[in-house]
């Protein structure tokens, strides 16, 4: 068991108080806000929300993606990523091609134009996180990236998973 006693040595286990979580809850909805500020407006702009953003995200990080995978990392039904797929097709950000192997699968990528977006959305928040990372050092990008993955139920967690084995 980790050592967390203070300076004094007392136990320094005051941060799982009721105020210090209602406190954290409120810093994720507020920092939340102001991750998705930029994408909002530039999505808005364009007609679309953050269901859009998600799908160009993840089709962008998993180049070929079967909807039926993309279902299950949005954690979304299947008429609502229907809805959000038809657009981003149409508008001609994403192109579904019929799988090789099974034809009843679509395998999803990104067009030049959704390249595009994902970029500029993609660098509104690199830049957020960038600025926040900076101001409070490599310590607390480790602790803060710990406590994300430790908020993650377990299949989200497989997701995430095999998008850090995925880098390059």
């Amino acid at each position: 068991m980790a050592d967390r006693s203070g300076p004094q040595g007392n136990e320094t286990l005051l941060f799982l108080t009721d105020e210090h979580l209602r406190k954290g809850i409120e810093a994720m909805f507020f920092a939340y806000r102001g991750f998705t500020a930029d994408p909002d407006r530039i999505l808005g702009e364009k007609g679309y929300g953050r269901a859009h953003h998600r799908a160009i995200h993840f089709i962008k990080r998993t180049p070929g993606t079967t909807v039926n995978n993309l279902l299950s990392i949005l954690g979304v039904t299947k008429q609502s990523l229907n809805r959000v797929l038809r657009t981003l097709i149409d508008d001609g950000l994403v192109q579904s091609e019929v799988g090789t192997r099974d034809k009843r699968e679509r395998h999803l990528n990104l067009t030049e134009t959704g390249l595009e977006l994902e970029r500029e959305l993609s660098n509104a928040q690199r830049d957020r996180m960038r600025t926040a990372f900076r101001q409070t050092g490599p310590e607390a990008v480790a602790g803060f990236r710990q406590v994300l993955e430790a908020m993650m139920d377990s299949d989200m967690r497989r997701h995430y998973a095999r998008l850090k084995d995925a880098e390059v």
